[in-house]
């Protein structure tokens, strides 16, 4: 029994032996991967900071950006306005210009009116059978009634006719 009891010691020692030097080696291992981690621990935090300072310096990027953005906006609204301003007056003049030109043609129209009214409904048929329709149409409209009536007695009835329907409408 004490042979059995010795080799279990024995074969118990060598077992502990064994699992001393496995230890031994874990350690080891351990020891060379926690130096690894270690390197790669400064190398994450040296991204950080890279990041970090990346992230700074876009902040400060955005923000000029921004404010140029910001500057700019101001400049075409001030743009804006004095177009909008320049586009108002030019409506205003574009405005008087056409009731200028509507006097000029209401000048120029009551001036035909009175040479057609002094003029003899003969010679008046004649020129206004050689003249546009529209035009003649338009200078008969301004004459007096009785004017027109024997202006289109005098013209030719199919001409007559047409600057008639004209009048109608």
């Amino acid at each position: 029994m004490k042979i059995f009891i010795i080799v279990l010691f024995t074969l118990a020692s060598l077992n502990a032996l064994e699992t001393s030097d496995k230890l031994f080696e874990c350690t080891e291992i351990f020891k060379a991967r926690k130096s690894e981690l270690l390197v790669e621990l400064e190398r994450i935090d040296e991204q950080k900071q890279a990041l970090s300072a990346l992230k700074t310096a876009t902040e400060e990027l955005l923000k000029k950006r921004e404010t140029k953005v910001s500057q700019d906006e101001e400049v075409v609204n001030l743009k804006l306005k004095e177009i909008t301003s320049k586009e108002e007056s030019i409506k205003k003049m574009l405005q008087k210009n056409e009731e200028t030109l509507k006097e000029i043609k209401d000048i120029k129209m009551s001036n035909i009116t009175q040479t057609f009214s002094k003029m003899k409904a003969a010679s008046t048929a004649n020129v206004l059978s050689e003249m546009n329709p529209q035009d003649a149409a338009s200078i008969l409209s301004s004459l007096n009634p009785a004017v027109v009536g024997a202006i289109l007695s005098k013209m030719d009835p199919k001409k007559a006719s047409e600057l008639t329907l004209m009048l109608a409408k």
